[in-house]
C-alpha cells in the first residue's frame, strides 16, 4: 500500500486542534473532579460530553477525507488509488459499524 499523503485542510487543521485543546482541558478537569471526590454522575456527565466533542472532531476529519482525500483518489485516473479509497472506506464503515 502507498504512503498515505496528508490532506487535511488548513482551517480544518486549526479547528482540530482547538477542539483537542478543549477536549484536553476537560479532560483535565475530569481528573480533577475524580481527585477532588466529586458525585459520580457529575463526573460522568463530563464524560459524556468529552465522547460528545471527540464525535465533532472525527466529524470534521471525515468531513476533510471524504471532500479532499476520497474525492482525488475516486477522480484520478488511477484504478490502484481508487480501488484503495474504497477498501479505506469499507473498512470505515464497517469499523464504526459494530
Amino acid at each position: 500500500m502507498a504512503e498515505k499523503k496528508r490532506c487535511i485542510t488548513k482551517q480544518r487543521r486549526k479547528t482540530v486542534l482547538d477542539r483537542l485543546n478543549r477536549i484536553s482541558g476537560q479532560v483535565g478537569g475530569v481528573v480533577k473532579m475524580v481527585e477532588d471526590d466529586r458525585y459520580c454522575l457529575d463526573i460522568l456527565q463530563q464524560i459524556s460530553s468529552i465522547h460528545e466533542a471527540l464525535r465533532g472532531v472525527g466529524k470534521v476529519l471525515m468531513r476533510n477525507y471524504l471532500e479532499v482525500c476520497a474525492t482525488t483518489a475516486i477522480r484520478s485516473k488511477s484504478k490502484e488509488k481508487q480501488d484503495e479509497i474504497y477498501n479505506e472506506l469499507m473498512d470505515v464503515i464497517y469499523k464504526f459499524a459494530k
